[in-house]
């Protein structure tokens, strides 16, 4: 039942004036109005508060539904502008595909679509589309060296001036120390303090990561664990948030100790809001969206 309502968004069939359609920004918040009402009604009161769970008017505000709004059209209009790579409607219909065959509350997902009036169409813009942007967004933003390239060089540049263990405080980077413990090991001491205790499964894969973090290509963990370079610092890494480099301080059968120097990248957000005229483009009144691209 979830998926065929959506089928009609890209049938053949379909009319032709689909395509055309539009919705304005007034319309959207309207819908956006109806998503939340339903969010709201199943959430659960806790049952010890004295008062009765209050409306959902009482605690969201008109210009709280117009930025939720705001947040998915820049982000959506930020992948067309930054990285030419606009939301069309072949992707709009898989995300509906993936939300109907995986949500695990069909009855909220039927209340959903039935408050944007199981209009396939509706249900692309206003309940596919803002998921989609944020993920797609996230990752396109995550790796882009255009955004994080100069803070990448200042790291390159920090750890070069400061190549040893000793020398990973005095860069600008955030130091951290983490220890493991394997924690199904006889020989663990229970006094291992903030230690994180791993099983045997975590604790292989761990290392394994340790191990591909300096280039170590073996396939047996504990060869991977001896191999471990102490007191040597790994090549500048990254991930989704940050650029980093790790060194082994202290290790034996069972525990490991790692000092990390890290240097956070811009986060999304603080990304989108120096990218302002993306913002102020998708909040004009007159800013519509048609199936397949943005329009004005």
């Amino acid at each position: 039942m979830l998926s065929g309502a959506l089928l009609a968004f890209l049938h053949p069939d379909a009319p032709s004036s689909l395509s055309q359609r539009t919705l304005t920004f007034a319309e959207r918040v309207t819908y956006q109005r109806a998503i939340e009402d339903v969010y709201w009604r199943h959430r659960i009161w806790p049952k010890d508060c004295p008062d009765p769970k209050p409306s959902l008017d009482a605690v969201m505000t008109q210009a709280q539904l117009e930025e939720k709004v705001h947040d998915y059209l820049r982000k959506s209009q930020a992948l067309e502008d930054y990285w030419q790579r606009p939301i069309n409607a072949e992707q709009l219909q898989a995300e509906m595909d993936r939300m109907a065959k995986h949500t695990k509350q069909p009855e909220v997902l039927r209340e959903l679509f039935k408050a944007l009036g199981d209009d396939p169409f509706v249900i692309a813009e206003c309940l596919a589309r803002p998921l989609l942007a944020e993920r797609l967004v996230t990752d396109w933003n995550a790796f882009d060296e255009r955004i994080h390239g100069d803070l990448r060089k200042r790291a390159e540049g920090e750890l070069q001036a400061h190549p040893t263990v000793e020398q990973m405080r005095f860069t600008s980077g955030t130091y951290s120390e983490t220890e493991f413990v394997m924690s199904d090991s006889t020989k663990v001491n229970r006094g291992a303090g903030h230690a994180i205790e791993l099983n045997s499964r975590n604790w292989n894969k761990t290392i394994q990561t340790l191990a591909e973090t300096f280039g170590i290509r073996r396939q047996d963990a504990v060869q991977q664990f001896q191999a471990l370079p102490m007191g040597t610092l790994s090549p500048i890494r990254e991930d989704e948030t940050r650029y980093y480099a790790i060194a082994v301080i202290e290790r034996t059968d069972d525990r490991i100790k790692l000092a990390t120097v890290a240097w956070p990248k811009q986060s999304l957000e603080s990304w989108l809001v120096r990218a302002g005229n993306i913002a102020e483009r998708c909040l004009h009144p007159s800013y519509n969206i048609r199936r397949g691209g943005m329009h004005r």
